[in-house]
């Protein structure tokens, strides 16, 4: 892999999630995609069948998704994505939440995503939900958190 085509594979990842297109988000990851989860509130899952076969619930809990790249550092096949992340929680009334993060990808020889890990602060989605409807729900629940 060169740092070319990881940056362009992590960024075509982020651009299908960005258009809220779960086939093309799912056609961006290898069929044994690991999408490992740090926070309390994420669920990890393995295997491209299992992460598309949330993709739809989860798209529609997070609606507005949006992920903006605050910096790109790309290692060979390795890359990291500082994020600031926003949404509208479905569950909460469309409440508005906006958090900061880090994915760790590895990408593999054919271009996709082999590997995802995600770092973000469940914590904070609770305090911003908390202040915009009062005690917030369990974010994600049925779609297992942030894609």
């Amino acid at each position: 892999m060169t740092a070319a085509s990881t940056r362009a594979a992590v960024q075509r990842y982020l651009a299908a999630l960005n258009a809220h297109d779960a086939d093309a988000v799912a056609g961006c990851v290898s069929v044994d995609f690991v999408n490992e989860h740090t926070a309390a509130l994420g669920r990890t899952v393995v295997g491209r069948v299992r992460y598309r076969a949330r993709l739809d619930g989860f798209l529609a809990e997070f609606v507005d998704l949006r992920y903006e790249v605050e910096e790109l550092l790309v290692d060979g096949e390795r890359a990291a994505v500082a994020y600031r992340m926003s949404f509208r929680l479905a569950s909460a009334g469309r409440a508005p939440v906006r958090i900061r993060g880090v994915f760790r990808f590895r990408v593999d020889a054919d271009g996709l995503i082999a590997h995802r890990v995600d770092y973000w602060d469940s914590g904070e989605v609770h305090r911003q939900l908390a202040a915009a409807t009062g005690p917030p729900p369990v974010p994600g629940s049925g779609a297992g958190g942030p894609a």
